[in-house]
Protein backbone atom coordinates (compact mmCIF):
# COMPACT_ATOMS: atom_id res chain seq x y z
CA UNK A 1 0.00 0.00 0.00
CA UNK A 2 1.34 3.75 -0.65
CA UNK A 3 -0.05 7.02 0.29
CA UNK A 4 0.90 10.27 0.41
CA UNK A 5 -0.23 12.02 -3.14
CA UNK A 6 -2.88 13.14 -3.92
CA UNK A 7 -4.89 13.82 -7.76
CA UNK A 8 -8.31 15.08 -8.80
CA UNK A 9 -10.56 12.06 -8.01
CA UNK A 10 -10.71 8.34 -7.25
CA UNK A 11 -10.65 5.57 -9.92
CA UNK A 12 -10.77 1.85 -8.98
CA UNK A 13 -9.34 -0.26 -11.25
CA UNK A 14 -9.81 -4.59 -10.96
CA UNK A 15 -7.70 -6.83 -12.80
CA UNK A 16 -5.22 -4.26 -12.72
CA UNK A 17 -1.60 -6.34 -11.98
CA UNK A 18 -0.87 -6.83 -15.76
CA UNK A 19 -2.14 -6.43 -19.39
CA UNK A 20 -5.22 -3.94 -19.98
CA UNK A 21 -6.19 -3.34 -16.39
CA UNK A 22 -2.64 -1.87 -15.15
CA UNK A 23 -2.97 -0.18 -18.59
CA UNK A 24 -6.18 1.20 -17.94
CA UNK A 25 -4.83 2.16 -14.32
CA UNK A 26 -2.06 3.92 -16.40
CA UNK A 27 -4.15 6.38 -17.92
CA UNK A 28 -6.03 7.03 -14.90
CA UNK A 29 -3.21 7.77 -12.92
CA UNK A 30 -1.56 10.08 -16.18
CA UNK A 31 -4.65 12.27 -15.60
CA UNK A 32 -3.93 12.79 -12.32
CA UNK A 33 -6.70 10.12 -10.52
CA UNK A 34 -5.66 8.29 -7.27
CA UNK A 35 -5.62 4.50 -7.97
CA UNK A 36 -7.30 1.35 -6.24
CA UNK A 37 -5.87 -1.55 -8.02
CA UNK A 38 -7.16 -4.78 -7.52
CA UNK A 39 -6.09 -8.27 -8.60
CA UNK A 40 -5.94 -11.74 -7.05
CA UNK A 41 -2.40 -11.89 -6.67
CA UNK A 42 0.78 -10.18 -5.68
CA UNK A 43 2.11 -8.83 -8.60
CA UNK A 44 -0.71 -6.44 -7.60
CA UNK A 45 2.11 -4.52 -5.68
CA UNK A 46 4.62 -4.82 -8.21
CA UNK A 47 2.26 -2.66 -10.54
CA UNK A 48 1.37 -0.05 -7.55
CA UNK A 49 4.97 0.28 -7.52
CA UNK A 50 5.72 0.74 -11.38
CA UNK A 51 2.55 3.28 -11.46
CA UNK A 52 3.44 5.60 -8.22
CA UNK A 53 6.12 6.84 -10.48
CA UNK A 54 3.13 9.00 -12.28
CA UNK A 55 2.82 10.58 -9.39
CA UNK A 56 -0.88 10.23 -7.69
CA UNK A 57 -1.75 7.76 -4.88
CA UNK A 58 -1.78 4.38 -5.37
CA UNK A 59 -3.17 2.01 -3.36
CA UNK A 60 -3.11 -1.72 -4.20
CA UNK A 61 -5.46 -4.36 -2.78
CA UNK A 62 -5.13 -8.31 -3.28
CA UNK A 63 -8.44 -9.69 -3.67
CA UNK A 64 -10.15 -12.51 -5.21
CA UNK A 65 -13.24 -11.05 -6.79
CA UNK A 66 -14.73 -15.10 -7.36
CA UNK A 67 -15.74 -14.39 -3.92
CA UNK A 68 -18.11 -12.67 -1.92
CA UNK A 69 -15.14 -12.26 0.90
CA UNK A 70 -13.06 -10.85 -1.87
CA UNK A 71 -15.47 -8.40 -3.02
CA UNK A 72 -16.14 -7.23 0.38
CA UNK A 73 -12.79 -6.50 1.29
CA UNK A 74 -12.38 -4.35 -1.78
CA UNK A 75 -15.38 -2.51 -0.92
CA UNK A 76 -14.62 -2.19 2.89
CA UNK A 77 -11.56 -0.82 1.66
CA UNK A 78 -12.71 1.66 -0.75
CA UNK A 79 -15.33 2.82 2.04
CA UNK A 80 -11.81 3.72 4.19
CA UNK A 81 -11.49 6.41 2.23
CA UNK A 82 -13.99 8.37 2.64
CA UNK A 83 -14.27 9.68 -0.38
CA UNK A 84 -16.59 8.87 -3.97
CA UNK A 85 -15.19 6.76 -6.50
CA UNK A 86 -15.22 8.68 -9.84
CA UNK A 87 -14.17 6.19 -12.33
CA UNK A 88 -14.58 2.22 -11.63
CA UNK A 89 -13.00 -0.16 -14.49
CA UNK A 90 -14.58 -3.23 -13.75
CA UNK A 91 -11.98 -5.05 -15.93
CA UNK A 92 -11.05 -8.29 -14.13
CA UNK A 93 -11.32 -11.52 -15.81
CA UNK A 94 -10.54 -14.93 -16.50
CA UNK A 95 -10.63 -17.06 -19.29
CA UNK A 96 -10.84 -20.74 -19.66
CA UNK A 97 -9.85 -23.32 -23.10
CA UNK A 98 -10.85 -26.56 -24.11
CA UNK A 99 -13.60 -28.30 -24.19
CA UNK A 100 -16.11 -27.94 -21.73
CA UNK A 101 -16.40 -31.61 -20.90
CA UNK A 102 -12.90 -31.35 -20.35
CA UNK A 103 -12.23 -28.71 -17.89
CA UNK A 104 -12.84 -28.89 -14.27
CA UNK A 105 -15.76 -27.92 -12.61
CA UNK A 106 -14.01 -25.68 -9.92
CA UNK A 107 -12.13 -24.05 -12.57
CA UNK A 108 -15.53 -23.36 -14.84
CA UNK A 109 -17.11 -21.94 -11.13
CA UNK A 110 -14.19 -19.58 -10.61
CA UNK A 111 -14.56 -18.01 -14.32
CA UNK A 112 -18.39 -17.78 -14.07
CA UNK A 113 -17.81 -16.10 -10.63
CA UNK A 114 -15.18 -13.69 -11.44
CA UNK A 115 -16.36 -12.42 -14.84
CA UNK A 116 -19.73 -12.29 -14.00
CA UNK A 117 -20.56 -12.31 -10.14
CA UNK A 118 -18.37 -10.12 -8.55
CA UNK A 119 -18.13 -7.61 -11.65
CA UNK A 120 -22.11 -7.68 -11.12
CA UNK A 121 -21.45 -7.15 -7.15
CA UNK A 122 -19.00 -4.61 -7.70
CA UNK A 123 -21.08 -2.63 -10.05
CA UNK A 124 -24.26 -2.42 -8.06
CA UNK A 125 -22.39 -1.44 -5.05
CA UNK A 126 -20.20 1.45 -6.64
CA UNK A 127 -22.67 2.45 -9.12
CA UNK A 128 -25.51 2.82 -6.99
CA UNK A 129 -22.97 5.57 -4.80
CA UNK A 130 -22.42 7.10 -8.28
CA UNK A 131 -26.00 7.45 -9.29
CA UNK A 132 -27.11 8.88 -5.58
CA UNK A 133 -24.19 11.82 -6.46
CA UNK A 134 -25.35 11.88 -9.76
CA UNK A 135 -21.98 11.65 -11.37
CA UNK A 136 -19.18 8.87 -11.96
CA UNK A 137 -17.96 7.22 -14.98
CA UNK A 138 -18.20 2.98 -15.41
CA UNK A 139 -16.28 0.78 -17.84
CA UNK A 140 -16.53 -2.45 -18.28
CA UNK A 141 -14.71 -5.11 -20.40
CA UNK A 142 -16.41 -6.93 -22.47
CA UNK A 143 -15.38 -8.65 -25.79
CA UNK A 144 -15.63 -9.06 -29.49
CA UNK A 145 -15.58 -13.05 -28.10
CA UNK A 146 -19.39 -12.26 -26.62
CA UNK A 147 -20.46 -11.94 -30.01
CA UNK A 148 -19.96 -15.79 -31.16
CA UNK A 149 -20.21 -18.93 -29.71
CA UNK A 150 -17.10 -20.27 -27.96
CA UNK A 151 -16.08 -23.29 -29.34
CA UNK A 152 -13.46 -25.05 -27.25
CA UNK A 153 -14.28 -21.08 -25.34
CA UNK A 154 -17.73 -21.97 -24.31
CA UNK A 155 -17.72 -20.69 -21.32
CA UNK A 156 -15.68 -17.47 -21.32
CA UNK A 157 -17.54 -16.20 -24.20
CA UNK A 158 -20.46 -17.06 -22.88
CA UNK A 159 -19.42 -15.00 -19.99
CA UNK A 160 -18.55 -12.07 -21.96
CA UNK A 161 -21.57 -12.33 -23.87
CA UNK A 162 -23.59 -11.73 -20.66
CA UNK A 163 -20.79 -8.53 -19.58
CA UNK A 164 -21.68 -6.78 -23.49
CA UNK A 165 -25.31 -7.25 -22.55
CA UNK A 166 -25.16 -5.97 -18.93
CA UNK A 167 -23.42 -3.10 -19.97
CA UNK A 168 -25.77 -1.98 -22.80
CA UNK A 169 -29.04 -2.19 -20.37
CA UNK A 170 -27.39 -0.35 -17.54
CA UNK A 171 -25.95 2.21 -19.50
CA UNK A 172 -29.93 2.84 -20.82
CA UNK A 173 -31.01 2.22 -17.17
CA UNK A 174 -28.77 5.00 -15.77
CA UNK A 175 -29.68 7.59 -18.64
CA UNK A 176 -29.89 10.93 -17.56
CA UNK A 177 -28.58 10.25 -13.94
CA UNK A 178 -24.75 12.01 -14.82
CA UNK A 179 -23.78 8.11 -14.41
CA UNK A 180 -22.66 7.02 -18.15
CA UNK A 181 -21.75 3.55 -18.46
CA UNK A 182 -18.87 2.35 -21.61
CA UNK A 183 -18.13 -1.27 -22.82
CA UNK A 184 -14.90 -1.90 -24.07
CA UNK A 185 -14.48 -5.01 -26.48
CA UNK A 186 -11.08 -5.82 -27.61
CA UNK A 187 -10.22 -8.95 -29.08
CA UNK A 188 -7.20 -11.23 -28.50
CA UNK A 189 -4.91 -9.03 -27.01
CA UNK A 190 -0.84 -9.40 -25.86
CA UNK A 191 -1.44 -10.36 -22.12
CA UNK A 192 -0.83 -12.89 -19.53
CA UNK A 193 -4.79 -14.25 -20.21
CA UNK A 194 -3.89 -17.04 -23.44
CA UNK A 195 -1.27 -18.43 -20.81
CA UNK A 196 -3.70 -18.52 -17.63
CA UNK A 197 -6.33 -19.80 -19.53
CA UNK A 198 -4.04 -22.77 -21.07
CA UNK A 199 -4.50 -21.13 -24.92
CA UNK A 200 -0.84 -21.48 -25.91
CA UNK A 201 -1.09 -24.71 -27.94
CA UNK A 202 -4.30 -22.67 -29.78
CA UNK A 203 -4.13 -20.50 -33.22
CA UNK A 204 -5.49 -17.53 -31.46
CA UNK A 205 -2.88 -18.20 -28.82
CA UNK A 206 0.16 -18.64 -31.02
CA UNK A 207 -1.35 -15.44 -33.55
CA UNK A 208 -0.33 -11.91 -33.66
CA UNK A 209 -2.18 -10.21 -30.84
CA UNK A 210 -3.06 -6.51 -29.89
CA UNK A 211 -1.33 -4.05 -27.82
CA UNK A 212 -2.36 -3.79 -24.39
CA UNK A 213 -1.61 -0.17 -24.08
CA UNK A 214 -3.56 0.70 -27.33
CA UNK A 215 -6.59 -1.27 -26.61
CA UNK A 216 -6.54 0.45 -23.08
CA UNK A 217 -6.11 4.09 -24.28
CA UNK A 218 -9.14 2.85 -26.82
CA UNK A 219 -11.41 2.19 -23.91
CA UNK A 220 -10.52 4.82 -21.84
CA UNK A 221 -10.88 7.98 -24.16
CA UNK A 222 -14.10 6.49 -24.83
CA UNK A 223 -15.25 6.26 -21.33
CA UNK A 224 -14.39 9.70 -20.82
CA UNK A 225 -16.26 10.76 -23.57
CA UNK A 226 -19.14 8.89 -22.62
CA UNK A 227 -19.55 6.51 -25.27
CA UNK A 228 -21.87 3.76 -25.01
CA UNK A 229 -19.07 0.89 -26.28
CA UNK A 230 -16.11 0.76 -28.49
CA UNK A 231 -14.55 -2.15 -29.82
CA UNK A 232 -10.92 -1.61 -30.38
CA UNK A 233 -8.72 -2.28 -33.72
CA UNK A 234 -10.30 -2.56 -37.22
CA UNK A 235 -10.04 -5.97 -37.65
CA UNK A 236 -12.23 -6.48 -34.39
CA UNK A 237 -14.56 -4.02 -35.64
CA UNK A 238 -14.93 -6.23 -38.74
CA UNK A 239 -15.03 -9.22 -36.96
CA UNK A 240 -17.89 -7.65 -34.72
CA UNK A 241 -19.87 -6.03 -37.49
CA UNK A 242 -19.44 -9.94 -39.56
CA UNK A 243 -20.64 -11.46 -36.78
CA UNK A 244 -23.65 -9.98 -36.50
CA UNK A 245 -25.20 -11.28 -39.48
CA UNK A 246 -23.60 -14.80 -39.50
CA UNK A 247 -25.43 -17.85 -38.31
CA UNK A 248 -24.28 -18.79 -34.80
CA UNK A 249 -23.39 -22.17 -36.12
CA UNK A 250 -21.38 -20.79 -38.40
CA UNK A 251 -19.48 -18.33 -36.12
CA UNK A 252 -19.13 -21.72 -33.52
CA UNK A 253 -17.54 -23.46 -36.62
CA UNK A 254 -15.21 -20.48 -37.25
CA UNK A 255 -14.24 -20.06 -33.62
CA UNK A 256 -13.13 -23.71 -33.21
CA UNK A 257 -10.20 -22.76 -35.96
CA UNK A 258 -9.36 -20.06 -33.64
CA UNK A 259 -9.49 -21.91 -30.21
CA UNK A 260 -9.29 -25.78 -30.77
CA UNK A 261 -6.08 -27.34 -29.36
CA UNK A 262 -3.58 -28.91 -30.78
CA UNK A 263 -3.99 -32.51 -31.46
CA UNK A 264 -7.87 -32.41 -31.17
Amino acid sequence: MMAEKSGNGLAVITGASTGIGYELARCAAQDGYDLIIVADETEIETAATKLWAAGTQVEAVQADLSTQTGVEKLLCHIATKERPVDLLFANAGQGLGNGFLDQRMEAIQKVIATNISGTVALVHAIGSGMRQRGNGRILLTGSIAGFMPGTFQAVYNATKAFINSFSFALREELDGTGVTVTCLMPGATETAFFKRADMLDTPVGRQKKDDPGFVAQTGYDAMMNGDGDVVSGWKNKLMSAAANVTPAETLAKQHRKMAEPDGK
